[in-house]
């Protein structure tokens, strides 16, 4: 029983540690995004700059949590419309899918292999941080998150009578 107990508390604290790294780190991501920026930017509807960066990509304010291939003010390619047709609305796990290989991602969740993204870059490394940072500039993230993640809600209490 002393065994098993001890064997159960040890792959508990070992598996800690692997999910904060899934997780990804924001502040570590808000690095990693330089190598996105000259494509992207990251600007809040006000127009504050988050991250300044390129126009060749859509703005990534609000990513997680939006249906793919619809930001405003951005033309995406045929492969991100119909990702977008299908029912994709980007969570963290689909994002970090997505940037390490992109044309995959879509032919992989489409099922068609001609649609091209016009994204050529493929992250190797690092993509929970970016997405984590996406996350963090991305008001709609909680409506992203998985059902069971989610905290269960109070039961509103009825209005004093007065």
């Amino acid at each position: 029983m002393k065994i098993s107990l001890f064997a159960t508390l040890a792959a508990t604290l070992l598996a800690v540690p692997a999910f904060a790294q899934d997780a990804g780190d924001a502040a570590k991501g808000e690095s990693e995004f330089k190598r996105c920026k000259a494509c992207h930017m990251v600007q809040a509807p006000d127009g504050t700059d988050v991250v300044k960066g390129g126009k060749t990509g859509p703005n990534l304010y609000g990513v997680v949590g939006r249906t793919a291939g619809t930001a405003e003010g951005y033309k995406f390619s045929d492969a991100l419309v119909k990702l977008g047709e299908a029912g994709e609305v980007w969570t963290q796990e689909d994002l970090a899918a997505y940037i390490t290989d992109p044309n995959k991602y879509v032919e992989e969740k489409v099922g068609d292999a001609s649609l091209k993204t016009k994204m050529t870059f493929k992250m190797n490394k690092n993509q929970a941080d970016v997405v984590a940072f996406l996350a963090a500039n991305s008001p709609d993230a909680a409506a992203a998150a998985p059902a069971e993640a989610a905290p269960a809600e109070a039961p509103a209490e009825a209005p004093a009578a007065q």
